[in-house]
């Protein structure tokens, strides 16, 4: 690129960070010296490619969405807990709030996850041990109980049932004297990913993107800051693949929502902005930075060049990051706060719009409290002491960085075709459904994407086995002086109590009016119309997750996967 047209692109830059508003932070380094906003090319230099690099807030957003950086804004710090009931997942929220997070990310329990209730003979043993069980709109009140949800913002981490249960969060606005139309968050409801890599579906795929796309529809009428859709490469890269597959299998999710919304007739002007993503950040440091700056050209040129979004914020990738669970080991566990460290540090270099990091005792059990305050002061450390959001893509223009970032970002559209080429060959004719999509659902039906993802796992796991790879406390360094950890244990007694609770709230409603509410959800869905308004009826009805979910099991069937051997 000549240098003329890079010190055009300056001047531009330039403009939009002074027109933007900056916190009131010391910008300079620790010895007091000033630091520049960004860097790139000296005056007069030319740089061959630099418009692929380009600079911060401007397409293609390599070097992130705003013209500041973090100077405009820091990344939120959004910790990811839940367990137990409510109740006690309330009180670990409110330590968060108090210890300095900025947002609360939700986890729940298996039986949450596969929709059933805590009384379920399939969820015996399982409530409230991975997360917090959520059975009705009452426990939901119970969750945010004096955190109003009109001052916070909210991410749940749910797929299958993520409809429903999003339908219970606005009723416990709705209790609080939320105008639900003011709230902020994200939902990830994000189903490709779980026929791909998490396995926690209820029926087939195309009852979920109806769901997905009445959601879809109701946020972008009367939600429009709420993100109703958090596509997740987070667990696809748990399951084993690549830093490319992670990368591309996400993105290639994101086109089929895209598709998704215009099929529905929606603009995307005005619902792309809905869409967020979710990702890993691993433990190989550079590589993750690649992959994010990757991301972001890689979704900004499809969103422009081939869905038509004509808006910036229609072109943006944004997205949350937690550090990889995966990365994390049972032996000597004190070392997961160094690797946590790393991968988050790797985050913010790569311009993450929020943060979990995870805790050091996780491989074992849900964090205690120790280990999700240390979790989170690891974020405080980086954003307080470190100085690395005092400039936008300090490693941008990097030769190391830029070739890794051309790699991924290469190695992305490779998958894209296979996955346009396998759509082509099952797309029937005159079928509206978009190519990416198509190919999506083609490689869950034969079972291509876990069969993907299954190879690269064996591949790391032989270089493992042969000590071609090494994990520090696992196959090299093995010794160690440390002792047992304290962790985190759920009672039994949180079941029967929940159990116990359900069987009264089930005993108190009036069961005429749930019966009604789940019967107009189904004429609903019977019909075409959209499913939100029926649903939150039978939320505030205070029916139960598992008898919505399992009304719709019922009228749609389930999903069985395909074998693979």
């Amino acid at each position: 690129m000549q240098s003329d047209a890079i010190q055009e692109g300056r001047r531009r830059w330039q403009a939009r960070y002074d027109a933007a508003r900056t916190r009131e932070a010391d910008f300079t380094t620790l010895s007091g010296d000033p630091v520049e906003p960004v860097y790139g090319p000296r005056p007069g230099d030319a740089y061959e490619g630099f418009e692929r690099i380009g600079w911060p807030g401007e397409y293609p957003f390599t070097r992130g969405l705003y013209p500041t950086g973090y100077r405009g804004r820091t990344w939120t710090i959004r910790q990811f807990a839940g367990f137990g009931n409510a109740q006690q997942t309330n009180e670990r929220y409110k330590m968060i709030l108090k210890a300095g997070g900025g947002g609360l990310s939700v986890a729940f329990d298996m039986p949450t996850l596969m929709g059933r209730d805590s009384d379920d003979p399939r969820s015996l043993g399982e409530v409230g041990h991975c997360g917090v069980a959520i059975d009705s709109a009452t426990d939901m009140d119970a969750l945010f109980d004096g955190i109003p949800l009109g001052d916070v913002t909210t991410s749940m981490t749910i797929s299958g049932p993520a409809v429903p249960i999003f339908c219970m969060y606005l009723v416990a606005a709705e209790r609080q004297g939320v105008d639900p139309g003011v709230l902020n968050g994200t939902l990830q409801t994000d189903i490709f990913k779980e026929y791909i890599a998490q396995k926690e579906w209820l029926f087939q795929p195309e009852p979920h993107l109806r769901l997905i796309g009445d959601l879809m529809e109701y946020c972008a009428g009367r939600i429009p800051a709420y993100k109703p859709l958090s596509v997740s490469g987070y667990h696809i890269r748990e399951a084993g693949s690549t830093a490319a597959q992670e990368l591309a299998y996400t993105l290639a999710d994101g086109f089929g929502y895209v598709e998704l919304g215009l099929s529905r007739g929606l603009d995307v002007d005005v619902f792309a902005p809905g869409l967020s993503f979710f990702f890993d950040a691993h433990v190989d440091f550079f590589e993750e930075i690649a992959k994010f700056r990757a991301a972001r050209r890689i979704w900004a040129r499809w969103m422009r060049d081939v869905y038509g979004a004509r808006t910036e914020k229609a072109q943006w990738l944004r997205f949350h990051t937690q550090t990889a669970g995966v990365s994390l080991t049972a032996q000597q566990p004190y070392n997961n706060v160094v690797r946590t460290a790393v991968e988050a540090l790797a985050a913010v270099l790569g311009g993450t719009n929020s943060l979990h990091t995870n805790a050091l005792d996780e491989t074992l059990a849900l964090p205690s409290e120790r280990a999700a305050e240390i979790a989170l002061r690891t974020q405080q450390v980086l954003m307080e002491e470190t100085g690395v959001g005092n400039v936008a893509d300090p490693l941008g223009g990097s030769w190391y960085v830029e070739q890794l970032t051309d790699r991924i970002e290469a190695d992305a559209e490779k998958i894209f075709e296979r996955i346009r080429e396998r759509g082509a060959q099952a797309r029937p004719e005159g079928h509206e459904i978009g190519p990416i999509t198509s190919g999506i659902l083609r490689g869950i039906e034969d079972g291509w994407f876990t069969g993907e993802i299954a190879e690269s796992a064996f591949r790391y796991q032989r270089a493992l086995e042969k000590g071609e790879k090494n994990i520090v406390g696992v196959n090299v360094h093995e010794h160690s002086v440390t002792g047992e950890l304290e962790i985190l244990r759920v009672s039994h007694e949180v079941e029967r109590d929940q159990v116990r609770t359900l069987a009264e709230r089930r005993s108190a409603r009036d069961d005429a009016k749930v019966r009604a509410a789940l019967a107009g959800m189904l004429d609903a869905a019977r019909s075409g119309a959209n499913m939100i308004e029926p649903m939150l009826d039978a939320a505030r009805a205070e029916a139960t997750l598992g008898e919505i979910c399992g009304a719709l099991r019922d009228e749609w069937g389930v999903y069985t996967e395909p074998p693979g051997f």
